[in-house]
């Protein structure tokens, strides 16, 4: 009984998502090989797309270095919710959400921009091809291990895994790119937006109220079940813990809203990772003669016939693996390791339904869910719902595979 308690207050103090501690040493090579390639990088996409590319490059490294140091998860969210009700995930989620929605709904009604694009959200339909693809995006995420942001800053972070994943997750996007005519086909609700029906301030004020009563829901489920905390992340003390130390998960949150705000303003649309997926998978097909131009997803589209430097959402990708790698390798960290057999399967399978959900359900954990939702979109709300579920249904599969899920009676990584 005492065992008991004193586990209980452990958890209950517990709850920073950070600690001091002493530190690998800095790798210093992959350091500069990372600032080597940024450069590269940036100059070549300066050259081929201009300045403002070259700039969501550089915004792109700022989304992997503030992923990689709060190691900010979206699928290890809502597994540690669903399994055993660890709600630091989600609250952080529902902060992030609030801080990008009232950025979102100033620069939308105001049509703030910084280069002369018009900035529109992402707004879509609520349809048969969105609940299906939401849904087998969260049993992919739990299986692969990463969502479509976590696949791409934990292969810049060296994990092994990952890249099994990344490349299942491309397969997977090209697959869902040829069948999108069969799924818009579907029956579909018409957009809804929170911000049409009842303006600007309406929807943002009902977007509020809906991530305060969900941040109030998983305190009570948290309280209720007494979930082990998140494990702390290693961190030092002062300026160091900007380049070496982690960084606590609310930091992250509000750092990475503000980013996607940013993002808007600066390219129209507001961040997003799977559609250069698509585009990345779609282009190696056609070096082996496949017409992919044909497919009604490429319809009406230039990509296809020009450099990849010149679609935003590659560039920025790009600059999430590279800051993520430079954070890592700052932090001592970037250790690829040996992979299992039943992890491998596990990747294949997970990025193929991420790949192939994403484009079912206009997009990803980024694009749907923190895109639509900070869009005061209702599809982005149906995303959440159904990745949800969809996690819930995974965490039956994962230990098919080897693959282990939270338990209440350990801290959680």
């Amino acid at each position: 009984m005492q065992s008991t308690i004193a586990q209980q207050t452990t958890r209950q103090k517990r709850t920073s998502t950070t600690v001091l501690a002493n530190l690998d040493p800095v790798q210093k090579p992959y350091v500069w090989l990372g600032i080597v390639a940024s450069i590269l990088v940036f100059i070549a996409t300066v050259a081929v797309a201009g300045w403002t590319q070259g700039l969501l490059f550089i915004l792109g490294i700022a989304f992997g270095l503030t992923l990689l140091h709060a190691r900010f998860g979206f699928t290890s969210a809502f597994r540690r919710f669903t399994s055993v009700g660890n709600a630091q995930g989600l609250q952080a989620h529902m902060i992030m959400l609030a801080v990008a929605t009232t950025l979102f709904a100033l620069i939308l009604a105001t049509g703030f921009t910084f280069t002369g694009i018009a900035p529109s959200g992402y707004v879509f339909p609520v349809s048969v091809a969105v609940v299906v693809g939401s849904f087998l995006f969260g049993i992919g995420m739990q299986l692969g291990n990463g969502c479509a942001s976590g696949t791409l800053y934990t292969v810049g972070g060296g994990k092994s895994p990952m890249l099994i994943t990344l490349i299942a997750f491309i397969a997977g996007s090209v697959l869902g790119a040829y069948h999108i005519g069969f799924w818009r086909e579907q029956a579909s609700l018409p957009t809804i937006s929170f911000a049409d029906q009842f303006g600007y301030v309406g929807g943002w004020a009902l977007s509020i109220g809906l991530f305060a009563l969900i941040y109030s829901i998983t305190y009570i489920v948290a309280k209720v079940k007494n979930p082990p905390s998140m494990k702390p992340l290693p961190t030092v003390a002062g300026f160091k813990k900007l380049v070496r130390g982690s960084w606590p998960l609310f930091v992250a949150a509000i750092i990475l809203a503000i980013l996607n705000a940013i993002t808007l303003a600066m390219r129209g649309t507001p961040w997003g990772i799977t559609s250069a997926f698509a585009l990345w998978g779609s282009k190696v097909l056609m070096f082996f003669g496949v017409d992919v131009s044909s497919w009604g997803y490429w319809q009406g589209s230039e990509a296809l016939n020009q450099s990849v430097l010149m679609d935003t959402t590659s560039v920025m990708n790009f600059g999430i693996i590279l800051g993520a790698f430079i954070a890592a390798a700052a932090s001592g960290t970037f250790k690829p390791g040996k992979i299992k057999p039943g992890v491998a399967m596990a990747a294949t399978i997970g990025g193929l339904l991420m790949g192939y959900g994403a484009r079912l359900a206009y997009g990803c954990n980024i694009g749907a869910y923190f895109g639509g939702i900070a869009s005061m979109s209702l599809h982005g709300w149906v995303w959440m719902a159904m990745a949800l579920i969809g996690t819930g249904v995974a965490l039956f599969i994962r230990p098919l595979f080897g693959l282990r899920n939270p338990n209440p009676n350990d801290s959680m990584c």
